[in-house]
């Protein structure tokens, strides 16, 4: 069920961005919208990941520099079937995480110092765990994808806000400048829930997931109380919305913010929890 919302909700992203096409360029302006989105992905595609590894500056790791989380990291990926991905120590003491990499063969899993210094062993395998199912799924790639088709929008929208101030609306086939200020409004709201929405579902699959890789749903649970309440007390350094999508615990969970639940990139810590304990109980029935 959760595939197929984030089948639809791409969908709702890429139909946006081509109507905007259409709206200033007919049947060439949709055509150059889908060119200019296939461009963008396919820099995220292949550079993305080594994009956000050197923004938080992390630091690749090996069994004689992280002997025990390396140790961690290989038993879940033979667990999981999945190539031994390279393993990153971000040098921040906000403890959070966060998988990149296009596919399987390409990934990478980072967690900051913070994270080794608050978590006990089996919360560091369930927050692996969490990350290592999120590239089996390829989510670090379909929220790429989400992200890029989302920051090309809000673009767009800055131009059409521009253009409704200066110049929009003299001739008969320039878009009303009303309209134009409306919708360069509207769109990035738009775009930015969908793609929300996209992170959000994902979550719930990477936590089920994470569960069933360990067999103890409640590693995760402890791992993300803990992770949930240190970063209530602050922002990670260097922190981006458009990287806040890809860590285990959303990185402005401290920031003050209006629409908070409207725009978070994750789900409720509570709902994750709850959820966790669903999967708990299945499997004591199973046992």
């Amino acid at each position: 069920m959760e595939a197929v919302k984030t089948v639809i909700l791409l969908t709702l992203l890429t139909l946006l961005m081509v109507w905007i096409g259409g709206m200033f360029g007919g049947t060439s302006g949709m055509l150059i919208a889908l060119l200019f989105a296939g461009a963008m992905n396919f820099f995220s595609y292949f550079y993305s990941d080594k994009l956000v590894l050197k923004h938080y500056h992390a630091v690749e790791v090996d069994e004689t520099t992280a002997p025990g989380l390396i140790a961690i990291v290989r038993r879940l990926a033979q667990k999981a079937g999945l190539p031994m991905p390279k393993v990153y120590i971000i040098p921040e003491k906000v403890p959070n995480a966060f998988a990149t990499g296009r596919n399987p063969r390409h990934a990478a899993v980072a967690v900051t110092e913070g994270l080794l210094d608050l978590l006990n062993e089996e919360e560091i395998e369930g927050v692996l765990a969490h990350e290592l199912s999120h590239v089996r799924h390829y989510d670090i790639l379909i929220g790429t994808i989400a992200a890029t088709i989302a920051g090309a929008i809000a673009w767009i929208a800055n131009i059409m806000q521009f253009g409704a101030f200066f110049g929009g609306g003299r001739d008969e086939d320039s878009p009303n400048p009303i309209v134009m200020l409306i919708l360069s409004i509207i769109l990035p709201l738009a775009a930015g829930i969908i793609q929300m929405a996209v992170s959000r579902s994902r979550e719930y699959e990477a936590d089920a997931g994470a569960a069933y890789l360990t067999g103890h749903p409640e590693w995760l649970e402890s791992a993300l109380v803990k992770l949930e309440n240190y970063n209530r007390q602050g922002i990670l350094p260097e922190a981006t919305p458009e990287t806040a999508h890809m860590f285990i615990v959303n990185p402005f969970t401290g920031k003050n913010v209006s629409f908070a639940n409207l725009f978070r990139t994750h789900p409720s810590t509570e709902d994750r929890i709850a959820r966790l304990e669903e999967i708990r109980r299945e499997m004591a029935k199973q046992a």
